[in-house]
């Protein structure tokens, strides 16, 4: 699509901070975090909504991983998720460390790097 901001993040008009990038899906860093390591899971076709991606397991497989490095990375064990999907009309995951742990949310290079770190 077009004018969509995902897609256009998706196809490189955009920039971002990537965690994680596959032929399908792309994870990287929310540009208004809720806390530090903040990431977008987003499929790199264009669906409206989580629930018509194709593969949905191979999707939320990606979000698990994301969250995982993101345990590592910023050291809790809380990781929150929301599929609500009404702020940009293409299918993304939120998931995000709890708002208490350490770090400036802002500090999109070091974040991307700390959880690039333990991607597996």
């Amino acid at each position: 699509m077009d004018t969509c901001v995902f897609c256009k993040i998706a196809r490189k008009e955009l920039p971002s901070h990537v965690v994680y990038e596959d032929d399908r899906f792309l994870a990287f860093l929310d540009i208004h975090p809720q806390s530090p390591g903040h990431v977008q899971v987003i499929p790199k076709e264009h669906h409206r909504w989580v629930w018509d991606v194709p593969d949905a397991g191979a999707y939320f497989e990606i979000a698990k991983k994301v969250a995982l490095a993101q345990r590592a990375a910023f050291g809790t064990d809380w990781i929150l998720s929301k599929t609500v999907g009404d702020e940009v009309p293409h299918a993304h995951i939120w998931v995000f460390p709890n708002s208490g742990v350490a770090g400036d949310k802002m500090d999109f290079e070091a974040n991307a790097k700390k959880i690039r770190q333990h991607i597996s």
